[in-house]
């Protein structure tokens, strides 16, 4: 699918849209190991000047390993009909699933991250993390990820 590049603030409405019904973060491990996690937890704005997606992920998550390992990641809209997809990203652990092959989807390697994109999806926001911050709910411990927003781009 052909992708065209937009501006963060092009996107921000249909983010917000599409947030309760759950997006699709992507990461890679030092190893080239990619894995797709399920989110319906996530902000956007502006931090140092910068545009940034936040996201908090347990330690327990795959993707927590992937994230601290290499510290990128990209956030992906999907499109209609892709409600099963986000289901089993939000269900299946990458410790034992390829859900890529899986879900018989495309990971493209990002334009300015090494983080695949779901090309399926519509919107692809391509993040570098600049900070984390650990925070804890209760007994619930999570790290938060602000990923300054590198590349913003849809399929055409």
């Amino acid at each position: 699918m052909d992708k065209v590049e937009c501006r963060f603030e092009e996107v921000l409405a249909e983010i917000y849209d599409n947030l309760s019904s759950g997006l699709l973060l992507a990461s890679v491990g030092e190893d080239g190991e990619k894995n797709i996690m399920a989110i319906g937890l996530g902000l956007v704005g502006i931090l140092f000047g910068k545009p940034v997606f936040m996201v908090a992920v347990l330690p327990s998550r795959h993707t927590y390993k992937l994230l601290n390992e290499t510290g990128v990641f990209t956030v992906n809209i999907p499109g209609e009909g892709m409600g099963h997809v986000i289901d089993f990203c939000g269900t299946k652990s990458g410790r034992d699933h390829d859900k890529f092959k899986e879900l018989n989807l495309t990971a493209k390697r990002g334009r300015m991250v090494e983080a695949p994109i779901v090309d399926e999806c519509e919107i692809h926001l391509e993040c570098k993390v600049i900070t984390t911050t650990d925070v804890t709910e209760g007994v619930t411990y999570r790290r938060l990820y602000y990923g300054e927003v590198l590349k913003t781009y849809r399929g055409a």
